[in-house]
């Protein structure tokens, strides 16, 4: 079985959201020291590399991450390319073949040749998804949709996207990278960490094909 690790790997070297706090890791304890065994601290921002949005992150009192059901980030899911836009549209999702009754929608864009070459600085020009093809994902069914970079949003206009489909329901994955996946019909495991009452949380994702 072809497993493939669409997960951003964590470092201190990594882009992060203006604003937030970068990733930090320190060795507390250390063998070559004496010590009994190698321990580390990590400090991060819970919209790091890949992870999840709950509801809660753009809209006050909705559900928190913990309350989001499981079975919405395990099961079948189609990856799609749209390699021509800067903003994803509604014109454009309609224009790619789309199976019908997908739940789990994962978009690859011109963003995952950033990941492939390891670009550390954050990019403010990245693809994202316009208000209006959030509308259409909702109206679709869709249950989630997953982007490969750091926000389903463009850069300085976050809220009316997220709003759309975290208001309907419709769970959020950021930062996948989808540079060696093809489009085609996969097997979606992603596994958010357990964060009570939180916003969001880092998420190792993987995906397998599908026979």
């Amino acid at each position: 079985m072809k497993i493939y690790d669409i997960t951003i790997p964590i470092t201190p070297r990594m882009p992060v959201w203006p604003g937030d706090s970068g990733v930090s890791r320190e060795l507390v304890s250390k063998i070559s020291e004496g010590d009994t065994a190698n321990v580390s601290h990590l400090s991060l921002g819970v919209h790091t590399g890949t992870h999840v949005d709950a509801p809660f992150h753009f809209i006050d009192g909705a559900p928190t991450l913990e309350q989001v059901p499981l079975e919405t980030f395990v099961g079948p899911a189609t990856v799609i390319e749209i390699s021509n836009s800067t903003l994803i549209t509604e014109s454009d999702l309609q224009r790619v073949v789309i199976p019908s009754q997908v739940e789990r929608l994962l978009i690859k864009t011109s963003n995952s040749a950033l990941w492939a070459k390891g670009e550390n600085e954050f990019q403010p020009d990245f693809v994202a998804l316009s208000p209006e093809a959030a509308n259409w994902a909702v109206e679709n069914g869709i249950r989630l949709v997953g982007i490969d970079y750091l926000s389903i949003a463009p850069f300085k206009a976050s809220r009316p996207t997220h709003e759309i489909l975290l208001g309907a329901g419709v769970a959020i994955l950021e930062g996948i990278d989808l540079s060696a996946v093809s489009p085609g019909q996969y097997t979606l495991y992603c596994l958010p960490l357990k964060l009570d009452q939180s916003d969001g949380a880092p998420a190792r994702v993987v995906l397998t094909a599908l026979d």
